[in-house]
């Protein structure tokens, strides 16, 4: 019977020994990337962290990958990832590419059932942004908005005051009479 609990090898020695290296470096990685790295993801933030959690137990357990490979790999990776919004930055064609749009859900009270099934959301998801918006009343929201980050904007019609600017024109289908002005 091979052994499950401990097979003699030398595999724990390493783990015990490169965790702390790992860890400290992916600390460092994420200082020098930015808060980035950690706030609300994106689509494009999610993968770059899953990516680096697989490099981290890559690093960590198995036999052939060096500490110094698995550094190397997830300072590349953050390097991209933060090449890659800086390009964003500068390029709205690159922002595009790595950035969802945000969603119009909700217009003037009534749900878009085209837009929730695109997006995948259900009237119960929407109900529960409202209520920690609190937010009593669909027939009181102006739009709902899902936003690259998947969290839920809630606009009412108390907000549509006017002011200068508004914070709704890179939402495709809401037109410049409905903005605020």
């Amino acid at each position: 019977m091979p052994p499950i609990i401990y097979d003699g090898s030398d595999l724990l020695v390493k783990m015990l020994v490169s965790a702390p290296f790992l860890y400290a470096a992916v600390i460092l990685f994420i200082r020098i990337a930015g808060k980035r790295s950690t706030s609300q993801m994106n689509n494009f933030d999610w993968i770059v962290t899953v990516a680096m959690g697989s490099l981290v137990g890559s690093g960590l357990i198995l036999k052939d990958v060096q500490l110094a490979e698995a550094l190397t790999a997830i300072f590349a990776l953050m390097a991209l990832q933060y090449l890659a919004t800086w390009l964003a930055m500068r390029s709205p064609a690159m922002e595009r590419a790595i950035k969802a749009e945000p969603r119009l859900l909700v217009r003037d009270g009534r749900f878009l059932k085209d837009a929730m099934r695109k997006e995948r959301v259900t009237e119960a998801e929407i109900l529960a942004a409202l209520r920690e918006n609190g937010v009593r009343s669909l027939d009181a929201v102006r739009f709902v908005i899902l936003e690259s980050d998947a969290r839920f904007s809630v606009i009412s019609d108390r907000e549509q005051e006017q002011a200068p600017g508004s914070a709704l024109t890179d939402v495709p289908g809401i037109s410049a009479p409905d903005a605020p002005r």
